[in-house]
């Protein structure tokens, strides 16, 4: 089965997302979607064993307004999911 993120929530600088079987210990980071830079300040690790869940994320304010998206990794570092764009204004 493939791993989703789902439901990007953007309040305060925080972002919401709702993931689908991404197994603990999975790595959630932005990613601007113009430049593929990716933000270790913004890493997430799913910690729960359930599959099944919501994830948090702060937004430092170096992070500018533009087009981002979500990514997760596994446990290997491998690619489990990636999510819909979304905008950071």
């Amino acid at each position: 089965m493939k791993s989703v993120i789902s439901s990007i929530e953007i309040e305060n600088r925080v972002v919401v997302a709702k993931y689908q079987r991404l197994m603990v210990g999975a790595k959630v980071v932005l990613v601007e979607k113009a430049s593929g830079r990716q933000f270790p300040e913004t890493v997430t690790r799913v910690a729960s064993p359930v599959p099944v869940g919501a994830l948090r994320i702060r937004l430092p304010d170096a992070i500018e307004p533009g087009t981002y998206f979500l990514k997760a990794f596994n446990g290997r570092g491998e690619d489990a999911a990636q999510s819909a764009d979304f905008e950071i204004g």
